[in-house]
């Protein structure tokens, strides 16, 4: 018979489900399990200084490997901190499992020192929630909340478990399986025949696909049907790395920053092949508008999705990657060259405004400057705001790049941690992250634990001293009344890194920045590259929010 206490059994569930990295800061509620954590032999824990920077550490592990990650929380404020990195996951469909200390039980509803209902707030947020009643319980609650975050879409699981089932004590006889990936659903044959049929017969093709296609590891099969069938491939926010760049079929990102030509090929297009998308308003802007002569294939192994914002043609729930080998056989290689040089009309008739080669001259031309001197397999983390859209636009990214960015909540203070996790998740690849004066200001106090972990990290910051994107708006909406998006006093970042125990490079007397970048680039730790940009530096083009894709702003003078 094993005895443990709760703790020590967490401890050693998360143990056998090979974690290996804990992020999280203790507090009283979960005191127990930072005890039985203090002796476990295989993992390692990684004290942030806030909630939110442990869970965005943990997304970040997630995101590179794939596999679930975890972190620890205390109660009340631990517990309420940590919730947005949560909602960040579930909106990004990450595997994130999060154990937080709860009151003992006898206390709960009393409104008891540090106590929240962390499972009714956690409810909306999570892919699913556990409050735990017993030390027992564990036994079956930790590998299910593996399953259920790894399995079909995943998603962020919470554990709250009280301090008195920390401390129960529980004996059993055998350790359970542990949680594992469930099957993914498989297509219907007739519905992989119709959706060739629909290919082959089409005389305009798009591709389109997102994070979902990412997750599922199908980006050579993704170059592989385009280049069969002529298809141009578009790309969503978190997409991005699905094609390289630079390929001729690539369009690049659709929808409310794409560049004109792309926005104006899916106008045109009579057949798309949604993969992994969840028809996002910032993809698709009017959705009643959007794609208004085309036919839908939508393929995702979420059923919630199917229908959901736009009714399929053919809705198709299966793995995106089975869907593809399962069709690439049936569709018939085809030159498509009237489709091809419509599209190629379009770039000449607009021009891509997204730099093709580095330099120093402008933000968007330094973003791919860096990306020139980092390696392929670069892992590419964004906070966001302005910086986010230049490196969705001008990033050289590869099939194998690693892209991280916050793209369904949109949250500032996203890229310092996440970079961090991924650095500790992938310790052999260069982990670069853009952010900006604003995002980088929200969870800043992370810099130390970077600095504590060495963390191969280099954050390129675009410093204008203000709320870009949101300066942006109210230049572009609201009569160029800038309320509230500038600050007064201007912080001196690199002063602050050092502080901590960065290597600092200023890119702002700097008389050779290619030389700076190099430098800075191939430092090994963390480390900053301080890029000042003028507030009147923009993001375009850009489609303004509510109106459809065509509807495109390219200069301000258009306004």
């Amino acid at each position: 018979m094993i005895s443990l206490s709760g703790a020590e059994l967490a401890v050693a569930l998360l143990e056998r489900q090979h974690v290996r990295i804990i992020a999280g800061i203790p507090g009283g509620a979960n005191l127990p399990l930072y005890d039985a954590l203090s002796r476990s032999s295989c993992i390692r824990h990684i004290l942030t200084r806030h909630e939110q920077g442990a869970g965005f550490l943990t997304q970040g592990m997630a995101r590179v490997t794939g596999a679930p990650a975890v972190c620890f929380a205390t109660s009340g404020p631990g517990a309420t901190n940590v919730l947005t990195a949560i909602a960040d996951a579930k909106l990004d469909s990450v595997p994130l499992i999060c154990v937080t200390g709860q009151v003992p039980r006898s206390l709960m509803g009393t409104d008891a020192f540090q106590e929240v209902d962390t499972y009714g707030m956690s409810i909306p947020l999570t892919k699913h929630n556990y409050l735990v009643r017993s030390a027992r319980e564990l036994l079956t609650v930790i590998p299910e909340a593996f399953s259920i975050a790894a399995s079909g879409r995943p998603g962020p699981v919470l554990i709250d478990v009280p301090r008195d089932v920390q401390l129960e004590r529980v004996g059993f006889a055998q350790w359970p399986e542990p949680g594992e990936v469930d099957p993914a659903p498989v297509a219907y044959d007739a519905d992989i025949e119709a959706a060739a049929g629909m290919i082959n017969a089409a005389k305009r093709p798009v591709l389109w696909v997102g994070g979902g296609a990412v997750a599922a590891g199908t980006q050579d099969r993704i170059k592989q049907l385009a280049e069969t069938a002529s298809m141009p491939v578009a790309l969503t926010l978190m997409g991005l790395a699905a094609m390289d760049r630079d390929h001729p079929l690539c369009l690049g990102m659709l929808g409310m920053h794409a560049e004109r030509g792309t926005n104006m090929v899916l106008e045109a297009c009579d057949l798309i092949l949604a993969a992994g998308v969840r028809f996002d308003d910032r993809a698709t802007g009017r959705v009643q508008e959007f794609c208004p002569q085309a036919k839908i294939i939508h393929v995702d192994i979420d059923h919630s999705e199917i229908d959901k914002i736009r009714t399929a043609s053919l809705g198709i729930l299966a793995d995106i990657r089975a869907v593809f080998d399962a069709l690439l056989p049936r569709v018939t290689a085809n030159p498509r060259g009237e489709w091809l040089e419509y599209i190629a009309a379009l770039k000449r008739a607009f021009p891509p405004l997204a730099p093709t080669s580095g330099g120093h001259d402008t933000p968007q031309r330094l973003i791919r400057r860096v990306g020139e001197l980092a390696p392929p397999d670069a892992v590419v983390v964004t906070d966001v705001g302005k910086h986010q859209m230049w490196t969705a636009q001008s990033y050289p990214f590869t099939r194998r790049t690693s892209w991280l960015t916050s793209g369904g909540l949109g949250t500032m203070g996203f890229g310092l941690p996440t970079a961090i996790g991924a650095s500790m998740a992938a310790p052999t690849r260069k982990v670069v992250c853009f952010s900006g004066d604003g995002s980088l200001l929200m969870n800043i106090q992370e810099m130390a634990t970077a600095a504590e972990q060495q963390a191969d990290v280099t954050v390129v910051l675009f410093n204008n001293n203000c709320l870009g994107l949101v300066h942006q708006q109210q230049e572009l909406f609201f009569n160029a009344n800038c309320f509230s998006s500038t600050y007064s006093i201007e912080v001196d970042f690199p002063g602050i890194a050092r502080a901590f125990g960065w290597h600092v490079r200023d890119l702002a007397d700097a008389s050779d920045p290619d030389a700076v970048l190099s430098e800075a680039m191939a430092h090994k730790g963390p480390s900053l590259v301080h890029v000042p940009v003028a507030r009147e530096e923009r993001v375009l083009p850009m489609v303004p929010p509510g109106a459809a894709n065509r509807t495109m702003i390219e200069e301000v003078a258009n306004v």
